[in-house]
């Protein structure tokens, strides 16, 4: 089973996921997508089995995933400070892969009705998603 972890910036809340998927799905295989080069190097200190960075990996990279977790950021272009391409934007929202996305008020995205918690909580809560909607 292919996983995606998509992440920017410092790359903190891919390597709470990439850490998180290991522990609770350990044969996984983990792609660390980041749209930079410190958030993909993170991800690969967690434990992800391959990374890469920049536009094309995320465009390429995410058609046969299983699942695709990161921030809420990811379908929306020039989100993450402006590091989401339109491109990539695009490719994660159209590819068939189950999305499991964290709310993240950096991305210049608020979600009605969802709570504030601790990252920690919503690295939990979407690990515990991803387990049950590949179990389904």
């Amino acid at each position: 089973m292919k996983i995606v972890v998509i992440d920017g910036q410092g790359g903190r809340l891919g390597r709470l996921l990439v850490e998180a998927v290991k522990t609770r799905l350990p044969q996984a295989e983990i792609w660390a997508l980041g749209t930079n080069s410190t958030a993909t190097a993170a991800m690969m200190k967690a434990g992800a089995s391959c990374g890469a960075t920049g536009e094309n990996p995320v465009v390429r990279g995410v058609p046969d995933a299983d699942a695709i977790l990161g921030p809420v950021g990811v379908v929306v272009a020039h989100a993450i400070l402006g590091e989401v391409t339109p491109a990539m934007a695009e490719a994660v929202a159209a590819c068939h892969a189950k999305k499991i996305l964290i709310p993240m008020n950096s991305c210049g995205v608020f979600v009605a009705g969802v709570r504030d918690l601790p990252l920690p909580a919503y690295v939990e809560l979407a690990v515990s998603r991803l387990a049950a909607e590949l179990s389904a």
